[in-house]
C-alpha cells in the first residue's frame, strides 16, 4: 500500500514537472521562498548586529540641527537648519546638475552624432577623436581635469572676468544678475503661460497641417516670437515689476546676484561632455540604422539636407535613439555623486556624508541616499519608456 501510494505520488509529481507552466509556477515559487528566507535573514542580521552593538534604527537624527554650511543652494539654508532640510538641499543640488548636465549633453551629443556623419572631412575627424578621446577617459577625471582649470586659470575676485558689467567670471565663481520680482509680476506670469500654451496648441496645428496637406510652417520663430513677446508686452504694462540685483566688488569678493559655484560649473561641464560622446554614437548608430533609400528619396523631390535630417531622417532614427538614450541620462544622474570629490555639496556629500559622519546613523542615511536614488532613476525611465511609447510605430 505505501508503495503504491509513492509510486503514485511519484507520478504526479512528474506530471506536474513534465508539464511547462506548471513547472515554471513551482520554480517561481521556489525562487519566492528562498528569495523571502534570505531578506529575513539579511534582517535579522543586521537587527543582531544593531543589538550587540547597542544601537537602534532611528530617523529622529533628521530633526537635529546639521551645523555645517553648503556652498550651493537653492533654497534658504545655514548651518542651524535640520539635516532634513540639508538632504533636500543636497537633492536639490543633486537634480540642478542632472536637468543640466542632460540638457547640455543631448543639444551636444545631436550635433556630434549629426557631424560625425558629415561629409566635409575635418569636421567627420574632429568629432570622432573628440568621442574617441571622451569616452576613454575616466569621468572622475574629467571632472578633476575641469574643475582644476577653473580655479587655476580664472582670475581672483578683484581681476575678474566683466561681461558687460553685469557678469564676472572669477575662480571663485560665476556672478550673475539676480531678476528681483516686485508687485505686478503676475500679469508677466499670465502671458508667459498663454505664450507656452499657444506655443503647444500651434506646434500641434502645425504638425496636424504638415501630415495633411504637407505645408509647412515656421513653427520655431512663430513660437520663439510668442514666448519672448508676450512676456516683453506685459513686463512694460504692468509697469516693468523686474528689477536687477547687479553683482559688486565688497572686500575680496562680489556681493548680489546670483553666485554659480566652480564645483557647479565643473561637475556639470564635465558630465555634459562625458555623456554626450556617447549620445553622438547612439545618435549615429540611429542615423545609420535608416535605409539610405529614405534619403535619396527625399532628395529626389528636392528636399534640402537640413530638412531631410529633420523631417525625414531624426524623426524615424529617435525610436532606436531613445531607449539607450534612457541609459545614459540615468548614468549621467547617478554619476553626479561623484561631486564629492571636488567639494560640490549634492545628496552623497550632504546626507550620505557629513550628516553620517556627525549622527553615526550609516544604515538610516545609506538607506534613505539608495531611496532617493532609486526613485530618480525610476522617475527618469519611466517618463522616457512613456516618451518611447509615444514615439514607436503603431501596430495595425
Amino acid at each position: 500500500m505505501i508503495k503504491q501510494t509513492t509510486s503514485s505520488f511519484l507520478a504526479s509529481t512528474n506530471q506536474i514537472w513534465r508539464n511547462e507552466k506548471s513547472r515554471e509556477i513551482v520554480i517561481q515559487v521556489i525562487v519566492l521562498i528562498a528569495l523571502g528566507w534570505l531578506l529575513t535573514w539579511l534582517v535579522g542580521n543586521v537587527s543582531g548586529n544593531f543589538e550587540r552593538l547597542g544601537k537602534d534604527l532611528s530617523y529622529e537624527f533628521l530633526g537635529i540641527p546639521a551645523g555645517y554650511d553648503i556652498n550651493q543652494y537653492l533654497i534658504p539654508y545655514n548651518n542651524r537648519d535640520t539635516h532634513l532640510r540639508a538632504a533636500i538641499v543636497g537633492l536639490l543640488n543633486t537634480g540642478l546638475v542632472a536637468i543640466c548636465g542632460i540638457i547640455i549633453a543631448t543639444i551636444f551629443g545631436l550635433f556630434l552624432g549629426v557631424l560625425r556623419l558629415s561629409k566635409n572631412w575635418l569636421a567627420s575627424k574632429i568629432a570622432y577623436w573628440y568621442v574617441e578621446f571622451t569616452r576613454n577617459v575616466p569621468i572622475l577625471l574629467h571632472i578633476l581635469l575641469w574643475h582644476g582649470i577653473i580655479i587655476n586659470t580664472l582670475p581672483h575676485p578683484r581681476k575678474a572676468i566683466d561681461i558687460g558689467e553685469m557678469a564676472f567670471l572669477t575662480n571663485r565663481g560665476f556672478y550673475l544678475p539676480k531678476p528681483i520680482t516686485e508687485a505686478g509680476i503676475e500679469l508677466i506670469y499670465l502671458f508667459t503661460t498663454i505664450g507656452i500654451i499657444f506655443s503647444i496648441l500651434f506646434y500641434k496645428y502645425a504638425n496636424k497641417l504638415q501630415e495633411n496637406t504637407g505645408k509647412q510652417l515656421p513653427v520655431f520663430w512663430v513660437n520663439v516670437s510668442v514666448l519672448i513677446i508676450l512676456p516683453i508686452i506685459a513686463f512694460f504694462a504692468s509697469g516693468m515689476p523686474v528689477s536687477l540685483s547687479i553683482p559688486e566688488l565688497k572686500g575680496f569678493n562680489f556681493r548680489g546676484g546670483v553666485q554659480l559655484s566652480p564645483e557647479l560649473i565643473a561637475l556639470t561641464f564635465a558630465l555634459a561632455i562625458y555623456t554626450a560622446a556617447f549620445i553622438a554614437e547612439i545618435v549615429r548608430a540611429g542615423i545609420l540604422a535608416i535605409d539610405k533609400g529614405q534619403r535619396e528619396a527625399a532628395e529626389s523631390i528636392g528636399l534640402k539636407s537640413n530638412k531631410v535630417m529633420k523631417l525625414i531622417i531624426l524623426p524615424q532614427a529617435r525610436r532606436v535613439i531613445i531607449p539607450p538614450l534612457t541609459s545614459q541620462y540615468l548614468n549621467l544622474t547617478k554619476n553626479s555623486s561623484l561631486a564629492i570629490a571636488i567639494g560640490y555639496m549634492d545628496l552623497v556629500a550632504t546626507l550620505g556624508g557629513i550628516s553620517l559622519n556627525q549622527t553615526g546613523r550609516e544604515m538610516e542615511t545609506m538607506v534613505l541616499v539608495l531611496l532617493i536614488y532609486l526613485s530618480i532613476s525610476l522617475s527618469i525611465s519611466s517618463l522616457m519608456n512613456w516618451y518611447n511609447h509615444k514615439v514607436k510605430l503603431v501596430d495595425r
